[in-house]
């Protein structure tokens, strides 16, 4: 099936966040080495799903593990991996997010995966991440073949990658309204190089869609829609930065990833199982950064997981999904009238 045009995205409307500058794609691919595939599978009807890998190209034969951390927001999910890297403060794999009942799937594909590059190992922690799209997909056929997880490794490349109903986010609904995947990134000076923040999101949780802090309500920007909309779920967001950073401090950036979805307007529901993993990508003989000047790192993270979680939700597409189930896309020229009104944009439109 055809890839819907590209809607645009947040900052291109003149939803611009923060003061930071972003790196050239605006997106986690700006990290270096730093690599998106996708795998959609849709049918027009009931299925509406796929695979998203977030590929570190570090990981490799010179370095098979780089530091990382994950939060934990809220525990309703199934992430597969956490508690290892938890204990021992590394990432061993690329991050593999998809639907719900097909992680498992998706968790035995990687490891196949993970098997092939290195013949002589006997123990792996493939890292897989889920939210819920079983709204608009039948998420019990469980389509998810290994053939899917491996084409978006396989295809994982640089640049900036698809957003929207793409990969794992072809089916998921966030504050109202149809999502899916968002990316942004922020460059950070102040250091002997500059360093790069970027965030990568698998958008499906609860709340009032909310941009700049002015609300943006479904209800009232689509008020005579045809919608439904499923309860909390979920979000998976991953933030890759080269900045020197140790498991510890990664795990205080996570945090701070999950902080930023209060800026869009999540209710962090019952339902919501929500997940920020953190890596980072640079070389061992760095010296860690002090703490005292990680704040500006912090601000980052903070800005670009709110640009990234806004970007998954401006760039859906309206989607028809099971059962008629209907999940309507941001009405663009609405919420910039909002915003226009608000004074909140750079731009007029």
């Amino acid at each position: 099936m055809s890839q819907p045009a590209r809607r645009p995205r947040t900052r291109e409307l003149g939803i611009v966040v923060g003061a930071l500058p972003t790196g050239r794609h605006n997106a986690i691919t700006d990290v270096p080495g730093v690599l998106v595939g996708h795998t959609t599978v849709e049918d027009g009807h009931d299925l509406h799903t796929g695979v998203t890998a977030v590929v570190p190209s570090q990981l490799g034969p010179q370095r098979w593990t780089l530091p990382a951390a994950v939060y934990r927001g809220n525990g309703y999910g199934k992430l597969v991996g956490s508690t290892q890297v938890d204990e021992l403060g590394v990432l061993e794999s690329p991050i593999v997010l998809t639907a719900t009942l097909s992680v498992f799937r998706a968790a035995d594909a990687l490891l196949t995966y993970l098997m092939d590059r290195r013949p002589d190992g006997v123990s792996f922690n493939p890292l897989v991440g889920e939210t819920n799209d079983g709204h608009l997909s039948d998420i019990r056929q469980r389509p998810i073949a290994e053939e899917h997880v491996h084409a978006a490794l396989t295809s994982a490349a640089g640049g900036l990658p698809a957003e929207g109903c793409v990969g794992a986010g072809t089916g998921t609904t966030a504050l109202g309204y149809k999502a899916g995947i968002g990316t942004s990134s922020r460059l950070v000076d102040g250091f002997d190089r500059p360093l790069t923040v970027g965030a990568l999101t698998q958008s499906n949780f609860g709340g009032v869609l909310t941009a700049l802090g002015v609300p943006l309500p479904v209800d009232e920007l689509i008020p005579d829609a045809d919608r439904t909309e499923p309860p909390g779920n979920s979000c998976m967001i991953v933030v890759a930065t080269d900045a020197p950073l140790d498991a510890r401090q990664l795990g205080r950036l996570a945090r701070r990833a999950i902080f930023a979805m209060g800026r869009v307007g999540a209710s962090y529901s019952n339902e919501s199982g929500d997940y920020a993993i953190a890596f980072s990508t640079a070389a061992p003989d760095q010296p860690t950064i002090p703490d005292a000047q990680i704040t500006p790192i912090f601000t980052a993270v903070l800005d670009s997981v709110e640009e990234a979680l806004l970007n998954s939700v401006f760039t859906a597409t309206t989607t028809r999904g099971m059962g008629g189930r209907t999940s309507h896309a941001v009405p663009h020229e609405a919420a910039v009238r909002r915003l226009t009104a608000a004074g909140r944009l750079a731009t007029s439109g």
